[in-house]
């Protein structure tokens, strides 16, 4: 595999809940201009067809790095295009599955809500090359689910694992410093960088507190 998520610092989602279709490829230039290590296409609401179209349209940007490139829960996508990797849920497609008809080569995330989780995935560690906990707190994206907390990052932090983890949900600008002092050396931040006018800025900014 030719990039490793343990070096990733900052990853970004391209979500079609906070940008539009005409600022789609800008937003997403401006991830990677600003350092972005891994993106995600994120489009919950959208069909398979209407996810094509958003995928051709950024697939240029990324030249000859289309493994840091992530697909959100859409396996056929994925596999449609040669080195993307996928990201999972708790129920979509299961870990092994998805290994299996992507092949090694691929970068395979699954998304984790309690240590019993994040335990699980742990044990996938062959199978998966990262794993995320959240939402670490109240976001819109996940408006479903109970905010797991300071404590819980906390814990998981502390685990035993050379499995990356990621940080996701609700972290911003204002509340980074206690994501790092709960334990985490990567996070995901959606909305805040995604509405921010200077997206690109707010992802250096970001970037440089994970720095050391």
């Amino acid at each position: 595999m030719s990039y490793d998520p343990k070096h990733a610092r900052f990853y970004g989602i391209l979500d079609t809940t906070y940008v539009k279709t005409n600022q789609w490829v800008k937003k997403c230039q401006a991830l990677l201009d600003g350092g972005a290590d891994i993106v995600q296409l994120r489009a919950k609401k959208e069909s398979h067809d209407e996810r094509v179209k958003l995928l051709e349209k950024i697939l240029p940007l990324f030249n000859k790095k289309l493994e840091r490139l992530i697909i959100n829960d859409d396996l056929e996508l994925t596999l449609k295009y040669p080195k993307l990797g996928l990201h999972i849920g708790q129920d979509d497609t299961p870990p092994s599955e998805a290994r299996s008809r992507m092949g090694p080569d691929r970068l395979l995330g699954l998304s984790s809500h309690s240590l019993e989780q994040a335990e699980e995935a742990i044990a996938h560690g062959q199978i998966l090359n990262y794993f995320c906990i959240g939402p670490v707190f109240a976001t819109m994206t996940k408006a479903d689910y109970t905010p797991v907390g300071l404590n819980l990052l906390r814990a998981v932090s502390q685990l035993k694992t050379d499995l990356p983890l990621f940080s996701i949900g609700g972290i911003n600008r204002y509340n980074l410093r206690s994501i790092k002092d709960a334990g985490a050396k990567r996070v995901v931040v959606v909305s805040d960088v995604l509405c921010a006018k200077d997206t690109a800025a707010v992802v250096r900014d970001i970037r440089t507190t994970f720095a050391n």
